[in-house]
């Protein structure tokens, strides 16, 4: 017997309460190991190796869905033979979302397969009944992968869909669904049949507590391209991102309502994340997407003896790093003071572009000033309040200058010509040079 870490995959010879690989708490469960054949005959045949310089074949095109958001975010298209691995929380839209694509696809003539041991019969139709989709693909409730895969031979679809990883199994293991190693061995199986019979294949996966999917890490070694479904489920907006991707960018995003027609993309995403003008706004780079984003502050007296510092859609950890600095190299002082802030449309930052439009709305709320209208915000801070510049900063201007801004706050360094663009650029090369300018 063995124990498994069910969230990293560790191995060990006995349980232990806390896994030493990811650190979380009781989750070693026991699993029996199948026992290697003895004198099993090892094949002596040598592997082949080719010269790339000599491999010719044919550019295959890449299967577009009809959802341009999801397929820009796969880098315009399902590539074949691709392996996709889609997360997100519970109830935010994962089987919705690949039900339209089987029913958009099916409607081409596309083969498709959606196998769902959630779910039953019933209980699917009666969701394609809502999207107003079309029903000509086929559906299996069943769990055992290797029914499953027999009937794959006889249907020979171009996609398959399982929902989820974790509940199907082989029944040759001898541990149950959603254990680590029938979670690694079933996307074996799936990933051998996705690259030798050209099925494209999409899986989802459950996601633990901490918002990372569940299972061993190896699930996001295997496959080709690792999607997000993310937001905020009472605003009805979604925001699929894809954090690796073989076949195009990563962090790219594509942004969906949610509605009772299912997810539709949300042609105006450019003005999503601008609630209004009563934050500081910023501008970051979302895989060739430039988005213009509004983050608003509040810093309001505090009646605990521990301050509250509250992010939501951005790193707590960077945002006392941004206040420390503003106490200790500008002399402002935030020590009997509650601070929230919030990035608008459920988008979470992690482009370091951010921190100078966080400072400015954190001042702004303690000093109770408002910023100046159609003004842009770009620069990372460092710990000596310097602006030090950031990637791409022609194509952020670019994009604030196309949506009306009259004013943008960059890094000195940043290396650009102002003479090329309408939109007046003051360089600083500290945060007391912007508040002077501002405040």
């Amino acid at each position: 017997m063995t124990y498994y870490c069910q969230n990293c995959g560790y191995k060990s010879l006995k349980w232990l309460g806390r896994c030493p690989e990811c650190g979380s708490w009781n989750s070693f469960v026991e699993e029996k190991e199948r026992k290697s054949k003895k004198n099993k005959k090892i094949s002596s045949e040598k592997a082949k190796a080719y010269k790339l310089s000599e491999i010719t074949f044919e550019l295959r095109k890449r299967l577009e869905t009809g959802l341009n958001e999801f397929d820009l975010v796969l880098g315009g298209g399902v590539a074949p033979s691709s392996l996709i691995l889609i997360g997100g929380d519970p109830g935010i839209g994962k089987s919705t979302l690949l039900t339209q694509i089987a029913g958009l696809l099916s409607e081409k003539g596309i083969k498709v397969i959606y196998v769902s041991a959630e779910e039953s019969v019933e209980q699917v139709k009666l969701r394609v009944d809502r999207l107003g989709i079309n029903k000509d693909f086929y559906f299996i409730s069943d769990t055992n992968l290797a029914s499953v895969l027999e009937t794959i031979e006889d249907i020979k679809p171009h996609l398959l869909i399982v929902d989820s990883i974790q509940t199907v199994y082989l029944p040759e293991l001898e541990s149950s669904p959603g254990g680590v190693s029938q979670v690694r061995e079933c996307a074996n199986v799936l990933m051998r049949l996705a690259k030798e019979k050209g099925i494209i294949v999409i899986l989802v996966g459950h996601i633990t507590k901490g918002g990372i999917i569940a299972g061993p890490k190896i699930l996001e070694h295997l496959v080709d391209v690792v999607l997000y479904l993310e937001g905020e489920k009472e605003t009805g907006f979604r925001i699929l991102r894809a954090v690796k991707n073989r076949f195009g960018p990563i962090n790219e995003i594509g942004v969906f309502l949610m509605t009772e027609k299912g997810l539709i993309p949300h042609s105006q995403y450019e003005d999503f994340f601008l609630s209004g003008e009563e934050g500081a706004i910023f501008c970051i780079i979302e895989g060739t997407r430039p988005l213009l984003v509004e983050v608003q502050a509040l810093v309001t007296k505090s009646y605990f003896a521990v301050p509250k510092r509250t992010a939501v859609g951005f790193d707590p950890i960077r945002l006392s790093l941004l206040v420390a600095i503003l106490e200790k190299k500008l002399g402002f002082s935030f020590r009997d003071q509650d601070i929230y802030v919030k990035i608008a449309g459920g988008l979470r930052i992690r482009d370091p572009s951010a921190d100078l439009a966080i400072i400015m709305a954190l001042l702004s709320s303690l000093l109770e000033k408002q910023l100046p209208p159609k003004t842009i915000f770009i620069g990372e801070v460092g710990l000596s309040a310097e602006l030090r510049p950031v990637r791409d900063i022609t194509f952020r201007l670019k994009e604030a200058e196309k949506k009306g801004f009259q004013k943008a706050f960059i890094p000195s360094l940043a290396n650009i010509k102002k003479k090329d663009f309408k939109i007046e650029i003051f360089s600083c090369k500290k945060v007391s040079e912007v508040c002077r300018y501002i405040f």
